[in-house]
């Protein structure tokens, strides 16, 4: 059994979006919940929270617009850029331990002290673009990671894989001209956030770097898996990442309310264990997972788990 990562802390809780808002503290408590009653949970390497430098937050987000959120939510604002992104008095000290735990745990993988990991934070990140807030984010968490990997361990090569129900508009676009990392998404599409076309391939020296598989309403496991099948699995093996990073939207689920897609929990499981192979052939076994999506809470749990479950195998 190789070791695997587990970050949560309940500093992600006072995140308060407010009442009836999907993007709520009960997901992670669901989550942890879950987890904890799990026969390997004591054999989990715990990560700590950690507040991010502003200047890691600057590898993918402008000065003036970390200044103006700042601000914002400061002055007591509640909405940020939509009346999608609800925030409170704490948020933006929160995104920073978001962020700033997702390093930890990037440093945890990369130190070889796991070659596995889940990022139970929030606020999510995939939305968020280098200046605006968007689709309950506020800081892209994975593009950070990202960038945060390339420049503390001269990584060349790094694939991120995004499986939540909506198309992560603020990684594509943070990294559409760069060719040192490998967008893919499936997503709902047409759906929020509009973007994600399947000719949206990449701009300039990332031409080729950026691919989009636009699922329709009502899509399957059977969809899903050969997409990753006859697309996603060949495409990593031909770019042979030297580390897995996983958008791990669990929204596409069949009991989500924010969508129209039909995946069961056990996908979740399959489409890990893919990737996990490609990880052994290609990152060292590395593969870290950061929470984006996933709205019902019992399915949201039972979808973890079954990463976690790979994982342990």
């Amino acid at each position: 059994m190789q070791p695997c990562a587990y970050l949560y802390d309940d500093i992600y809780l006072k995140h308060d979006t407010g009442s009836g808002h999907p993007e709520r503290p009960e997901r992670l408590t669901a989550i942890d919940k879950r987890i904890r009653s799990l026969p390997f949970y004591d054999n989990l390497v715990k990560i700590e929270k950690n507040k991010a430098l502003i200047e890691c937050i600057e590898l993918i987000h402008d000065k003036d617009y970390i200044n103006r959120i700042k601000s914002e939510i400061e002055s007591g604002t509640v909405y940020l850029d939509s009346m999608d992104t609800v925030v409170c008095r704490d948020s933006f000290e929160v995104a920073l331990y978001a962020a700033g735990g997702c390093m930890n745990m990037c440093d945890t993988v990369m130190d070889k002290k796991a070659y596995t990991g889940f990022c139970a934070i929030r606020p999510p990140g995939h939305h968020a673009e280098r200046a605006q807030a968007a689709g309950f984010c506020i800081f892209n968490n994975i593009a950070i990671c990202a960038k945060y990997l390339q420049k503390e361990y001269d990584l060349k090569r790094v694939a991120i894989v995004d499986w939540d129900v909506h198309h992560g508009n603020g990684t594509q676009h943070s990294f559409e001209m760069d060719p040192s990392v490998y967008y893919i998404s499936t997503h709902q599409y047409p759906h929020y956030p509009g973007t994600g076309d399947l000719n949206e391939r990449g701009i300039g020296a990332g031409k080729g770097f950026n691919l989009n598989i636009p699922m329709q309403a009502g899509s399957s496991d059977r969809d899903y898996i050969e997409a990753f099948e006859s697309t996603i699995i060949p495409e990593l093996d031909r770019y042979s990442p030297e580390i897995i990073l996983i958008s791990a939207g669990f929204d596409a689920h069949n009991l989500d309310p924010l969508s129209s897609i039909h995946l069961s929990s056990e996908s979740y499981y399959t489409f890990t264990k893919m990737l996990l192979n490609i990880a052994e052939k290609h990152s060292g076994n590395r593969l870290i997972a950061f929470l984006e999506g996933g709205y019902d809470l019992d399915a949201l749990a039972e979808g973890v788990e079954m990463v976690f479950k790979a994982f342990m195998e």
